[in-house]
């Protein structure tokens, strides 16, 4: 059975969620494989809104084991709110595994998020303040706390008063309060207590199913063009949301792998600081966002908006290798009279067929647009593409033009049963393999 990496193909909030949780029902193992409670994934089944911020999007089914891999840093506290909110919703979190290797966001890399935004003002990377950065650089400098040191009370000890030698100094000297060691190991040992029965190894939980013949489907948050080294640098995440990253963070290899499937909506988003060279900023754009409910799920902070733009697409394909695409949200630009894409770019008076890997390049990056007619009629009621408008036939046709392999899933509503399904979606044989 294969390994199935989910990755979004944007600046994140593509609707990963939906997607892992539609094809969930498939699976034996879902594993996050990277970021941290920056990231939220929305998930609607029938009435019922689910919000989650680490635990994977496959926890709402009883039979997965669900995995938060080695590749993602972990706020202890909000693992443990969202455990006890599944919880009250009559979730069985019993088999939910955090990987021992993964590692701590400690309270002091939040005060280090949050002090170093304000200081930078109007140069503000725009993060959410969680601490991912700072802890993601505690782990390459060899300073960070893993989870499996929150049960060991004298290696835990010994590792939070060395971070905090140096972290109290910066802290300072952004006007920031200073931590004790004591509270904080007293604080981390109750979450290690909390959370021992969910620590495990999360590579050989992969390893394993595999070996059996289990299917693994494999999460990334954000989208790639958020990745630390793919993306639109400096304004980017700390981690790796591209495919390959899977392999780092879920602990599998890349021959393990047999299909990428890409997630993306019918626009364009973007949160926090950094170019977009599609951005809406009239009417048509306030309406997508309020039809489209874009506000962060994990800090409800409303996102930019903007229609969509195949250059950093096929840039987005390549990179991870994407066999199949899932578009989600096609629902939401009916009603429009014309729907602009993004083809190309000029850029210094030239045109710009290729993602450009500066980010000040991007900057200065004018979209060259194709316009599409719209539709006017709601297709929140559709299970095929032959019954669609025959408008939004050809917007998803031009997409998948650009895009280069087909798009298997789109989806016309938040609730798992609003998706139109292709009968077939392409996979990687392995060598050896029957074809």
């Amino acid at each position: 059975m294969p390994a199935t990496v989910i990755v979004g193909l944007q600046w994140g909030d593509e609707g990963k969620g939906k997607t892992t949780d539609f094809l969930a029902e498939q699976v034996a193992v879902v594993v996050r494989y990277q970021g941290g409670d920056n990231a939220g994934h929305t998930v609607v089944v029938g009435e019922e809104t689910v919000k989650l911020q680490l635990c994977p999007s496959g926890v709402l089914y009883p039979h997965i084991t669900s995995v938060i891999g080695n590749g993602v840093v972990v706020n202890p506290a909000t693992l443990i709110r969202e455990l006890d909110m599944l919880i009250g919703k009559g979730v069985d979190v019993s088999r939910v595994r955090v990987s021992r290797s993964a590692h701590v966001i400690m309270p002091y890399h939040v005060a280090l998020d949050k002090a170093n935004e304000s200081r930078l003002a109007g140069a503000k990377v725009g993060t959410t303040g969680r601490g991912i950065g700072p802890a993601y650089g505690d782990r390459a400098w060899r300073l960070g706390l893993r989870m499996e040191d929150l049960v060991v009370e004298e290696r835990l000890r010994e590792r939070i008063t060395r971070a905090l030698e140096d972290k109290n100094l910066l802290l300072e000297s952004m006007g920031a309060d200073r931590f004790d060691v004591e509270p904080l190991v007293a604080r981390c040992l109750a979450w290690g207590e909390r959370l021992r029965p969910h620590l495990d190894d999360s590579t050989w939980i992969v390893q394993d199913a595999l070996r059996r013949g289990d299917h693994v489907l494999l999460e990334g948050a954000q989208g790639a063009l958020l990745d630390l080294d793919h993306g639109s640098y400096p304004f980017v995440t700390s981690s790796n949301p591209v495919a390959g990253g899977a392999c780092t963070g879920g602990g599998i290899g890349p021959l393990q792998v047999d299909e990428v499937i890409g997630v993306m909506k019918a626009y364009a988003t973007r949160v926090g600081s950094g170019p977009f060279p599609t951005e809406l900023f009239d009417e048509t754009g306030r309406g997508i966002a309020e039809r489209g409910r874009e506000f962060g799920t994990v800090t409800g902070r409303a996102r930019r908006v903007g229609w969509f733009d195949t250059v950093p697409l096929r840039y987005a394909v390549a990179v991870n290798s994407a066999s199949a695409i899932v578009l989600n949200k096609l629902d939401i630009l009916s009603g429009i009279e014309t729907i602009k894409l993004c083809v190309a770019y000029e850029i210094d008076g030239q045109r710009v067929d290729k993602w450009p890997s500066s980010g000040a390049r991007l900057a200065n990056a004018v979209p060259i647009y194709e316009d599409f007619p719209g539709w006017e009629q709601p297709i929140h009621d559709v299970r095929s593409l032959a019954d669609l408008p025959e408008n939004a036939r050809r917007y998803v046709s031009a997409l998948e033009e650009h895009a280069g392999v087909p798009i298997v899933f789109v989806s016309v509503g938040p609730e798992r049963t609003q998706t139109i399904e292709r009968a077939w979606r392409p996979m990687r044989h392995r060598p050896g393999a029957l074809a």
